[in-house]
């Protein structure tokens, strides 16, 4: 029995359900098979070194140095690569972990979870369910209503103000605000 099924068993804490990709079993989900992409050259232009390193590398920014850390201004968190809506800023809490954490998300498809065994342990990493950029990891260890805490990366965050946004389906795009609906829209 691995150390994650045990911490669960002695815990009684529910183990995170890992969803299904849809593709054939075995294959490994690439940066080219996200319904968003972006050629590596854009995104070193356009991402800071961090920005570029935790979203396209899976690397960590350091613990209580990250823009969200301390944010607490309402509206929606994005992925910073393709502006797809992750999070909204009241469902945001301080885990005292160091990064920004959340206990729910914008929609249930908006993260992809998978797996991760690096570094000698169990973790389940969090991805953009667009473009694939690594987000942080999901723990089940967040405050009532969902139980989990989905610990962020800032450097993988963008923000836009607001409640009364009006976001399409597909997302913001980077760096752009929406002011107009459209049919593809939902109000957050």
């Amino acid at each position: 029995m691995s150390g994650f099924n045990l911490l669960h068993l002695i815990t009684n804490a529910k183990p995170v359900t890992l969803k299904p990709c849809g593709l054939p079993s075995g294959t490994c989900r690439t940066k080219k098979t996200w319904p968003k992409s972006f050629s590596q050259e854009e995104l070193k232009k356009r991402l800071s070194p961090i920005q570029f390193h935790v979203t396209q590398e899976k690397g960590t920014e350091s613990a209580f140095r990250g823009e969200y850390t301390e944010y607490k201004e309402d509206g929606i968190y994005t992925c910073v690569v393709c502006g797809s809506p992750l999070f909204k800023s009241e469902t945001k809490f301080d885990s005292g972990s160091g990064w920004p954490s959340f206990y729910d998300l914008v929609k249930e498809e908006s993260v992809t979870v998978t797996d991760d065994f690096a570094y000698g342990m169990h973790r389940v990493e969090t991805s953009c369910s667009q473009c694939g950029s690594h987000l942080g990891h999901l723990f089940d260890d967040g405050p009532r209503p969902t139980g989990k805490r989905y610990c962020i990366n800032s450097a993988s965050l963008g923000f836009q103000h607001g409640h009364s946004l009006l976001i399409q389906t597909g997302g913001l795009g980077p760096g752009r605000n929406v002011t107009n609906r459209t049919e593809n829209s939902w109000r957050i």
